[in-house]
């Protein structure tokens, strides 16, 4: 528990040194943790900066979080933990009374296999087929539509409570 104190007190401290006259929609906090964390971390994160009042702005990486060398030796990124990451870091929002503001991810309209998983169900196998990447792997344009459908849903579900 100390060092989750540690890191509320410093992000505090962080946000007063950046936005000191606690502007709104001056300071995006983005976080990038990982699916298999973000539900457990954010929640206290989020809960800190309202109660010390601090107007920011949450946006997600759901990308770099996730970054994952394959077994067939290729760096990549599981889209369902893609997903899972935004669907829990929405349903944290959801459940703070916060708002999630923004999403960021690595895409290409291209159809690369670079990430895996998605409707096509593309394989560690399938990676080397067309992977394109110089750096970062993308999602591809059919994953990033099956994401964007996903998204909306978020969107509509928590429009409607």
């Amino acid at each position: 528990m100390v060092k989750a104190e540690a890191l509320i007190t410093a992000l505090l401290r962080l946000i007063d040194i950046l936005d000191p006259n606690n502007d709104p929609g001056r300071l995006t906090l983005i976080t990038r943790m990982g699916a298999d964390v973000l539900a457990d971390k954010l929640p206290n994160l989020v809960r800190a900066v309202q109660r010390e009042g601090r107007s920011v702005v949450w946006s997600t990486d759901p990308m770099h979080g996730n970054t994952e060398k394959s077994s067939s030796g290729y760096k990549t990124r599981n889209f369902d933990n893609v997903l899972r990451e935004i669907r829990d870091f929405f349903a944290v929002h959801r459940a703070e009374g916060s708002h999630p503001g923004g999403i960021h991810l690595e895409m290409t309209g291209q159809h690369v296999t670079e990430c895996t998983g998605g409707a096509w169900k593309i394989s560690d196998e399938d990676l080397a087929s067309c992977y394109r990447t110089q750096c970062d792997p993308r999602l591809n344009a059919d994953q990033v539509l099956e994401l964007a459908f996903s998204i909306s849903e978020l969107l509509r579900d928590g429009r409607n409570g």
